[in-house]
């Protein structure tokens, strides 16, 4: 039985919502970057006065927010000891697991010609692209070719993934995700081809002018290696419920109830619901928006104005949290909008634990992720990852 204050836990990802450059950030070419402090800096009235209260602006700098002397929240930075910095060596991480092979990645080269190869044979299409890109721009160069030729357009980024981009008006959605299986075993089958993960990026239009791509995305990453805090608490008997691409990062295990969403809005939105409801164990939420639509695009001003919305969203969650509820918001990596080229940064990333029944007190530096699971784990008298210590003072 649960002898802790908390019968609920709330983590929210905040994807790519970095404080600063990592100790080691001079091995990824990221030094001086700062996710949130640049990004805030774009915008002259950046205001988030709910991130303020719960010590945001003790963290790092931070345009218009204050160092708060008492702040709602408990309040730090976490450094990843995991190699990368890609989302899912970030969110295993949060969940107990340290990674220490990095997954491959193909953006200079491509995929291998004989894995292309056999993809065109297994799902009869051929494939174009086959490069480095931005999703929504390999989409106007080579979605009218794909409607004529009824190809399949794949490309990666800095991350170790295969993305594989259809319109839906040619290739279902169904065959989509069947190719994008194909896919997975196929790059499961020799180490030097596994990246982490296979994206299904469904699109709709008829041209360059009006192509967008719809959110009936799907991931397919490979299982983590090891057992995480969420396949404890799932043996426990616990909720442990996806909202957002959790699922997705940790291949449903240890999942019990999942969610996909639109939008950021949208996520926050499910989790203030969720918050109405009882249950009881974890409700582990990602919110992408922060990095897919404006990290990786290096759109400063957008990238503010949608923490700004979070903001705003976290106050109505907030305002639905329980006496016995914790919240943690945190992050998985960097993604600076003002950092040259498009890649994720090596950041550390913040930590804010609040609870109604809790006394905030500064978490200093945590010297990984997986204090997040730690944290989870005690609550809920759970196995205990190999990495990582509690945060809560009990």
């Amino acid at each position: 039985m649960n002898k802790t204050p908390f019968k609920r836990v709330f983590v929210i990802v905040a994807d790519s919502l970095g404080v600063g450059a990592a100790k080691d950030a001079y091995k990824y070419n990221d030094e001086n970057s700062n996710t949130f402090m640049h990004l805030s800096m774009s915008k002259k009235d950046f205001s988030i006065p709910t991130l303020e209260k719960m010590g945001i602006g003790n963290i790092t700098t931070i345009q218009n927010t204050n160092k708060i002397v008492n702040p709602i929240a408990c309040y730090g930075k976490m450094e990843e000891i995991s190699v990368g910095k890609d989302t899912l060596t970030g969110h295993w991480e949060l969940m107990g697991l340290e990674v220490k092979t990095p997954f491959p990645s193909f953006t200079e080269t491509g995929f291998p010609k004989e894995l292309i190869q056999e993809l065109e044979k297994r799902c009869h299409h051929k494939v174009v692209g086959n490069k480095a890109a931005s999703g929504t721009e390999i989409i106007k160069e080579l979605g009218e070719e794909h409607l004529k030729e009824n190809n399949i357009i794949v490309y990666t980024s800095a991350d170790s993934v295969l993305q594989i981009a259809a319109n839906e008006s040619i290739i279902p959605i169904d065959e989509l995700y069947h190719i994008c299986e194909i896919a997975r075993e196929l790059t499961l089958s020799k180490p030097e081809w596994m990246v982490g993960r296979v994206i299904a990026r469904p699109f709709i239009g008829q041209n360059k002018q009006n192509f967008v791509r719809t959110p009936k995305r799907h991931d397919y990453a490979v299982n983590p290696f090891g057992k995480t805090v969420l396949d404890s608490l799932k043996e426990h008997h616990y909720d442990v419920i996806s909202i957002g691409k959790i699922a997705d990062i940790f291949n449903n295990q240890g999942i019990t109830e999942s969610y996909k969403i639109k939008n950021n809005h949208e996520g926050m939105f499910i989790t203030s619901e969720m918050a109405k409801k009882d249950f009881s164990g974890l409700c582990f939420v990602n919110l992408v928006d922060f990095d897919a639509l404006y990290g990786h695009r290096r759109d400063p001003i957008g990238y503010a104005k949608c923490v700004e919305e979070f903001d705003r969203d976290l106050s109505m969650l907030i305002d639905q949290l329980k006496e016995e509820d914790l919240l943690m918001i945190c992050a998985d990596h960097g993604n600076d909008p003002t950092h040259h080229g498009t890649d994720h940064t090596r950041e550390n990333v913040p930590i804010l634990m609040y609870g109604k029944n809790l006394q905030p007190y500064p978490l200093g530096m945590r010297k990984t992720f997986a204090d997040v699971g730690c944290t989870i784990s005690e609550i809920f008298h759970v196995q205990k990852p190999k990495i990582g210590q509690s945060m809560l003072k009990m």
